[in-house]
C-alpha cells in the first residue's frame, strides 16, 4: 500500500535552510546529496515502518540520511487513517534531542 508523503511549513523550512547551508548552487556534489535526501523521503511512501521509532516520542520515526559526520534526521509521522506520512522536521543526526518546540 503506497502512502501520501506530505511536508509540514516547518520541514519545508529545514529543506530550503539546509539548500542554502550546503549551497547546492554552488556545487554538483552538494545537489546530488540534496537530491538523494529528496528522493530519500519520497521513499517513505513505501514501507515507512522500516525506519526505527524516535528517542523523543515512541509515536514518531526517523529516517537517517547521510554519512558522518553529515548525517540528518527526517522525523515524520505516520498517520494511518489518512494513509499518509507527514514529514515534521528535519536536522543533523549529531544535535541534542528534540523538543516540542523543534516540531513547530
Amino acid at each position: 500500500m503506497a502512502y501520501l508523503v506530505k511536508t509540514t511549513d516547518r520541514a519545508e523550512r529545514d529543506f530550503a535552510n539546509l539548500y542554502d547551508e550546503i549551497q547546492v548552487g554552488e556545487s554538483g556534489a552538494a545537489l546530488k546529496w540534496y537530491t538523494g535526501l529528496k528522493k530519500a523521503v519520497l521513499s517513505l511512501d513505501e514501507m515507512p515502518h522500516r525506519c526505527p521509532v524516535t528517542r523523543e516520542d515512541r509515536h514518531l520515526r526517523h529516517l537517517l540520511y547521510g554519512r558522518k559526520p553529515r548525517v540528518y534526521r527526517v522525523i515524520y509521522r505516520i498517520l494511518e487513517k489518512q494513509n499518509r506520512v507527514e514529514v515534521l522536521h528535519i536536522r543533523h543526526g549529531a544535535r541534542q534531542d528534540m523538543t516540542e518546540a523543534d516540531l513547530e
